[in-house]
């Protein structure tokens, strides 16, 4: 341990659990960002210097977060002037072919694609696997898009371990949202793409008889929930207001509307396009304004920007447009945090 202090002493300095200090320190955990502030505060170190594998130089691979076990596809990217081994996921979105196994404590190289081609992008939004394609097709890079809530993207963009963070927790009431959020996870200058105006709302089964929010909230209902930080769960807060938050969680939009379909829930929280694909009648609550979020210090990356001329071509934009819930009318526009 840095400083020659036990994990608990450091523990104590910090203000988090031994526990979580031991996890991190074994790569089985990836701290929050609130976690990896006060340990890098508690030791005088930045967070990157803190956080960079030990010996790494440009070239040698890290994984962003650890494999859950071997054998372990993955992916392949740089960010910043790390080389970065991502564990595949079933449900990521992107050109799904991996790029090397691990096995046996071996990397063992399966493409031969460069990772300076990939963009990585964290962000919950049903439509990116139609900007992992368009992206391919207009620029030749490749992009891969995990799927994740809109605090736990920033965090992973505080990090340095994605590109691009996807964020909707901004309202018409609350046009700050994601510019607050931002502010509260990260220590540098920002950029907030807008990508779109969609709406969120109420995904209700079929053996829902109201018609209406307020009937479906004074209905006794099996609600399906979002985790804290997603931009669902900030819309299903403001609804129940003092009601408890539902007990069963789904990690995605795609999650709840699965959810409400098998019957395992009637109703949950989700954008509008979600619930339309799932054939499942939608209440709309309230409009969102969801953004991509990137530091102003890689705005030169080629992969950057060829992203943001995508989302400028008239052929995303009508393509994006046509879908149910999303207003494109702002795409494009652009400002700076911090």
């Amino acid at each position: 341990m840095s400083r020659g202090w036990t994990q608990a002493a450091l523990a104590r300095r910090a203000r988090v659990s031994r526990a979580e200090v031991a996890a991190i320190e074994g790569n089985r955990l990836v701290p929050s960002v609130a976690t990896a502030l006060a340990l890098a505060e508690a030791l005088g170190l930045s967070v990157e210097k803190l956080f960079a594998p030990r010996g790494q130089r440009i070239g040698q691979p890290a994984w962003a977060w650890p494999p859950t076990g071997e054998p372990c596809r993955y992916w392949r990217a740089h960010v910043d002037d790390r080389l970065l081994l991502y564990p595949v996921e079933s449900d990521a979105v992107g050109e799904l072919a991996h790029d090397g196994l691990f096995a046996g404590e071996r990397y063992s190289e399966r493409s031969e694609r460069s990772p300076q081609e990939t963009l990585v992008l964290a962000c919950c939004d049903p439509a990116a696997r139609l900007l992992a394609a368009e992206y391919a097709r207009q620029t030749g890079y490749r992009m891969i898009v995990f799927v994740r809530s809109s605090g736990r993207a920033l965090e992973l963009l505080a990090q340095g371990l994605v590109h691009v963070a996807g964020t909707h927790l901004a309202t018409e009431d609350r046009p700050e949202g994601n510019v607050v959020r931002v502010r509260s996870l990260v220590r540098k200058p920002y950029r907030l793409v807008r990508v779109a105006r969609w709406q969120e709302g109420i995904a209700v089964g079929s053996g829902v008889s109201a018609r209406s929010v307020g009937g479906v909230l004074r209905s006794r209902l099996r609600w399906v929930g979002r985790e804290p930080g997603s931009g669902a769960r900030q819309c299903l807060d403001e609804l129940f207001s003092a009601r408890r938050a539902p007990q069963r969680i789904a990690r995605t939009h795609q999650a709840v509307v699965e959810a409400v379909q098998s019957g395992w829930a009637d109703a949950g929280i989700c954008v509008r396009l979600s619930s339309e694909e799932a054939g499942l009648r939608f209440l709309p609550v309230r409009e969102e304004f969801y953004e991509l979020c990137f530091p102003v210090e890689r705005e030169g990356d080629p992969r950057l920007q060829a992203l943001l001329r995508v989302l400028r071509s008239a052929a995303f934009r009508r393509c994006l447009g046509e879908l149910p819930g999303y207003d494109v009318s702002e795409m494009g526009d652009m400002g700076t945090v911090g």
